[in-house]
């Protein structure tokens, strides 16, 4: 490994701090507070000079996005336990991990998942981890006679069959051919929907009451998904 020269240490630990203090504005004031003005004033420079690390706030805000999906890919990790001999417990885990983190973080989890997708260009870190989830659940499921049926009246999935093939490739996922067919698709946007849906409106405060014994609420949905999509 060739080993950095001095400069370059220096724009390597400057370009940390910058992030350092993007993510804390964020954390405390939203992604709204995470401007290059604010960043150089603590930083105690011109805000022009941020420009020879970011070009731009999007740039930083991309690179922030980055940052947040390496951690929270860190975070599922640990709960994703591929030595279990039960793929729904472990999947379990994670669904209820995502959640926990989602709570604890609520900026970045809005900063990655309730912004416009033109903001990270490049396919995110937390995509690997995610496809790493399902991935059992559709090539192990011991119930696949009994897979939800993607409904008759949804248009041609060939065109989302090929992608998702693609993004398992991508992340050197290897996927058997029948478990790629068009319930398969079907099967995981279904679960995504879901838990992202449910995991949004709790994040957000956007149900309609006020939500007690949320955690029991989410354990029964996701039961009721794996009952529904043949995997009890």
């Amino acid at each position: 490994m060739t080993e950095l020269s001095p400069r370059e240490r220096a724009r390597a630990a400057t370009e940390q701090d910058i992030r350092r203090h993007a993510r804390t504005l964020l954390v405390e004031h939203g992604s709204d507070a995470v401007t290059l003005r604010a960043i150089a004033r603590e930083l105690g420079i011109t805000a022009p000079a941020l420009y020879r690390y970011y070009a731009s706030r999007e740039d930083l805000l991309r690179q922030l996005c980055d940052d947040i999906c390496a951690d929270l890919s860190e975070e599922l990790s640990t709960a994703f336990d591929p030595s279990s001999q039960d793929f729904l417990d472990r999947t379990f885990a994670v669904c209820r991990r995502f959640r926990a983190w989602a709570l604890a973080h609520p900026k970045e989890f809005a900063l990655v998942f309730a912004t416009p997708k033109d903001l990270a260009r490049q396919p995110d870190r937390f995509a690997g981890v995610f496809l790493s989830i399902v991935a059992p659940m559709m090539s192990e499921n011991p119930n696949a006679e009994e897979k939800v049926k993607a409904p008759v009246d949804l248009p041609d999935l060939s065109v989302q069959q090929k992608s998702l093939a693609d993004a398992f490739s991508h992340e050197g996922i290897d996927m058997p051919p029948e478990a790629m067919d068009a319930e398969a698709v079907y099967f995981l946007m279904r679960w995504w929907v879901r838990l992202y849906g449910h995991i949004a409106l709790e994040v957000f405060g956007r149900f309609p009451f006020d939500l007690f014994h949320a955690d029991q609420l989410f354990d029964a949905a996701l039961h009721e998904l794996a009952a529904e999509s043949g995997l009890t």
